[in-house]
């Protein structure tokens, strides 16, 4: 092990003993005995869903009420109040929702389930069943009645640990009125998971106003924390325990067709598919998901990206199967420099000429969810096919986690990560049999959400062995209403490798330090600006800790009553760059020389307009020097609403890289129109067309979707790939899939 190894390791034993303190001084009260609270009658009526509260037994129920202005002020009672009450017997949450507003002019995005909530009228629930303040169910309603359902984790300290990507079964409605409407929620208690005998859940709700400008929650939230943290929140007594609460076995059996035609090369392909999921409740806490033949065909494909640095760039998950609890097993480590499990990952491989393909999975389970109060647990084991052709073996991939919460709301967790081919093949060498992961983290979140942080360490096993496949790191932040501080410090070894991570380079030491001073003005038309100095620095430890990059910014940031936002950013950069590098990526330019360090300064001017309208925009002008040569860079989109029905927009970015002779210089167009048709609350359709020069790809990806029951869908999808400078095709494909959800 290389001396600064050692001393990086050491500092991070260090950074563990040091958070363990810090939490240990904020003391272990229980954050929730200080919150509003209201009771939930148990009953035996009979509720109709209809949107309207007219049967007598919602009279007798209690409310969440006077809810508190979280936006443009956080310090008085909102001035459109909203009134939430609950009922439920042994089988359903019963929720009667009152909202009161200026008028009937609502803001709708469209008719579409799992909407986005921050541009539109709609009200959103949270239920945190552990009470552990860490982890949330999220249901959501607007105006006309259209649903969305999420999970919320990590404390909802950012949106990393937010989702609307999780799907479960559940029915309500909405009614107009001229100043207020009314929403009806039947959710089945098998919705949830928690503790057999429970008498209250943690609970909050924020709500989205458009006509009054104003955003509300019940129990009442700063503006520096995130309107669905789950640090401010109140009490749901129930009147009387919670039984044991039975979880219907459910198969999601599905069958698709493809046809497909490879102008390339030449080949046709026509393809029927059988498979399905399977989801298992094991006890009140526990979700076992099993997979068999799985089909991702009608995922949204991912928005293209352009790229001009010379590292690989990671995409979110969008597949249903790794999305519960996912922060369970994907939130390990550096979200961006050394993330050990990272579940794109499966079912991804690259072919012998370097391409990403995709490789088929054969089946998988996963195990998740609490097996008590304080203890998580999570099992994913996944086998995918091999491709001989491809050279691409079959391999077994598994990973185990553990968390356990302490003190308040920080956690210690444990995993082991397993990546090994299950087959020996002629072209696989030995080096690349298997990857192993193992590691520790700690994470930090007070009780009052001031301060939060992480210290981590992990070690990777290959055959190969080696002595530098450590990586450690540690984080710290404090965040007030008028100063925010960040810290973070990351070592990856040169050898340090994780198959199923996002490894973004090895042999780095990283360390950043931000610093935000807030202004909040008490008139005008700024609601809050501030000032960011953030440097970031990162040294090669086994070439005596050489400085490769830097980086030195200063942002002004100001967000407008109007919801309107504007930063204005100036950024001074160095980059030694260790190996040649051709950032236009043209096919005939000269790369840059490696062994070499280049200085660089630019300037950028961002501005999104008010998303509430029914026209909106943004723009991001940048200007400046680029290694040796200069750039252009102009980022923005459109947006423009039919509501209730249709939405239509495009994001565009152009860059202009002008490199001194004999070296590259590109003009690189990305345009990406997008079309998404709401013919009611059942029957959607959604075109997304992508150009880009610098991948030489226009792409056509248009899906037809009916979901003809809850949660069951026919998905006609359409994909059309072409060469841009040829206009040639490339791919076309046209899948039909039909799947359904069939609780037993």
């Amino acid at each position: 092990m290389l001396f600064s190894e050692r001393i990086v390791i050491r500092k991070v034993l260090l950074a563990f003993v040091m958070l363990f303190c810090i939490q240990y001084s904020f003391g272990q009260n229980n954050f929730s005995s200080k919150n509003r609270s209201f009771k939930v009658k148990y009953i035996q009526d009979f509720i109709n869903l209809d949107g309207i509260l007219d049967e007598h037994i919602w009279e007798e129920a209690e409310s969440a009420s006077d809810f508190w202005e979280y936006f443009p002020a956080d310090s008085i009672q909102a001035l459109k109040q909203t009134d939430i009450k609950m009922l439920y017997d042994d089988k359903n949450l019963y929720i009667g929702i009152t909202v009161y507003t200026d008028g009937k002019n609502y803001a709708v995005e469209s008719l579409r389930r799992d909407f986005r909530a921050g541009n539109s009228d709609n009200i959103t629930l949270l239920f945190d069943t552990f009470n552990d303040g860490n982890n949330a169910f999220l249901f959501g309603i607007n105006p006309y009645g259209v649903l969305r359902e999420g999970l919320v984790s990590g404390g909802g300290l950012d949106l990393r640990g937010f989702t609307i990507s999780w799907d479960v079964k559940w029915r309500g409605d909405a009614k107009i009125f001229d100043d207020h409407y009314t929403a009806e929620m039947i959710i089945p208690l098998t919705s949830f998971k928690f503790r057999e005998g429970e008498t209250k859940w943690r609970f909050n709700s924020y709500r989205f106003d458009t006509q009054s400008n104003e955003n509300s929650t019940w129990a009442r939230i700063p503006q520096n924390q995130n309107i669905f943290g789950l640090t401010f929140m109140g009490d749901m007594v129930f009147e009387k325990p919670l039984g044991k609460s039975r979880t219907p076995f459910a198969v999601i059996p599905y069958i698709n067709y493809l046809t497909a035609r490879d102008f390339d090369n030449n080949t046709s392909t026509n393809d029927f598919k059988v498979g399905g999921d399977a989801k298992v409740s094991i006890g009140n806490s526990l979700n076992l998901d099993i997979t068999v033949n799985p089909d991702f065909s009608q995922v949204e494909v991912d928005n293209q990206i352009t790229n001009l640095t010379r590292f690989e760039i990671g995409l979110p998950e969008r597949r249903q199967f790794f999305i519960d609890n996912n922060d369970l097993f994907a939130d390990f480590g550096d979200s961006r420099d050394s993330n050990p499990f990272f579940s794109r990952r499966i079912g991804i491989a690259r072919d012998t000429a370097g391409n990403t393909i995709e490789n088929s999975i054969l089946g998988g389970v996963r195990l998740s969810g609490k097996l008590n109060k304080r203890l998580r647990i999570g099992f994913l084991n996944i086998q995918t096919e091999a491709d001989v052709a491809n050279e691409i073996a079959t391999n077994n991939n598994m990973m185990m986690a553990v968390q356990q919460q302490v003190f308040s709301r920080s956690n210690i967790g444990l995993f082991f990560i397993n990546r090994q081919s299950t087959q020996d093949y002629d072209f696989l060498s030995e080096e690349d049999r298997y990857n192993r992961v193992v590691g520790i983290d700690y994470n930090l979140i007070s009780e009052d959400n001031l301060w939060s942080g992480r210290a981590f360490l992990h070690k990777s096993f290959e055959p190969a062995g080696s002595d530098e496949d450590f990586s450690s790191g540690m984080q710290l932040e404090y965040n007030s209403r008028y100063w925010n501080f960040f810290s973070k410090a990351v070592f990856v070894g040169e050898d340090y490798q994780s198959d199923l991570g996002f490894i973004r380079r090895t042999d780095i030491f990283k360390g950043i330090f931000s610093m935000r001073r807030v202004f909040w003005p008490k008139e005008g038309i700024i609601q809050n600006h501030s000032i960011r100095f953030l440097p970031n620095f990162i040294w090669s430890p086994t070439r005596d800790f050489l400085n490769t990059d830097y980086t030195a910014r200063l942002d002004w940031e100001v967000r407008f009553n109007d919801l309107s936002e504007a930063q204005a950013s100036f950024s001074h950069e160095y980059t030694y760059l260790l190996d040649e590098f051709d950032p236009t990526r043209s096919d005939d330019a000269l790369p840059l020389p490696g062994e070499q360090g280049y200085y660089y300064n630019s300037v950028s001017f961002q501005y999104r307009s008010d998303r509430r309208r029914l026209f909106s925009y943004s723009m991001e002008p940048t200007i400046g020097r680029f290694f040796n040569g200069d750039i252009f860079s102009l980022e923005g989109g459109v947006n423009f609403r039919l509501q209730p029905k249709a939405v239509v927009s495009m994001n565009f970015r152009y860059d202009q890289i002008q490199l001194p002779e004999p070296y590259g210089s590109a003009n690189i167009w990305l345009i990406s129109p997008r079309f998404d048709l709401t013919f009611s609350k059942s029957i959607f359709w959604s075109t997304l067309i992508q150009y880009s020069n610098q991948r030489d790809n226009l792409g056509i990806n248009s899906r037809l979707q009916w979901r003809f029951a809850p949660l069951s869908d026919l998905f006609l999808v359409y994909n059309d790939n072409y060469f841009v400078n040829t206009f040639a095709p490339k791919v076309r494909s046209i899948n039909l899939k039909v799947t359904y959800w069939l609780n037993i």
